[in-house]
């Protein structure tokens, strides 16, 4: 089956952040459906995990995707199939899923020192924000790498499907 030792419920996830948390390990969290992995997600994960010791990524559930409105179709993988993929990247130490329209939730139970979101996210408008300066933390919008989307790559597939290509 499709498991990771990176891939863990909030449950044991809190419980392995309470510890790192006291060898003084800066947490840092960011989220996101992931859905087709791309050189923008990769880049991304690897800055956020440079503003800190520990990255923890809150992979938006199924359900979750649907809701997001991101298209008919929506996830293309499964939550399963994303996590095992990103567990494999060097930069994420753990991924854990969520199932509600945002990551708040899961953000107040782990408050991390550092909130990572992708530029085209405006720090004022990140979900999470208030809990982590509460509590001395930082957020960032780290700027994209132009030219990669996965919105971008499923139009692509779309129009080459439509015309016979694929």
């Amino acid at each position: 089956m499709l498991e990771h030792e990176k891939i863990v419920s909030k449950e044991i996830l809190i419980e392995k952040l309470h510890l790192l948390k006291q060898e003084n390990k800066k947490i840092v969290f960011t989220n996101g459906c992931y859905d087709i992995l791309h050189p923008g997600h990769v880049d991304l994960l690897a800055r956020a995990k440079g503003l800190g010791d520990i990255l923890v990524l809150g992979l938006n559930s199924d359900a979750s995707v649907q809701r997001q409105g991101k298209g008919i179709g929506r996830p293309f993988n499964p939550y399963i199939a994303r996590a095992f993929v990103l567990s494999h990247l060097e930069s994420i130490d753990f991924v854990v899923c969520f199932d509600e329209d945002t990551p708040l939730e899961l953000i107040e139970d782990i408050i991390p020192a550092v909130l990572v979101k992708g530029g085209d996210w405006d720090v004022s408008k990140v979900v999470g924000k208030d809990c982590v300066e509460s509590h001395g933390g930082t957020v960032h919008s780290l700027p994209l790498i132009e030219g990669f989307s996965t919105t971008a790559l499923a139009h692509k597939i779309a129009d080459l499907a439509r015309t016979g290509l694929l």
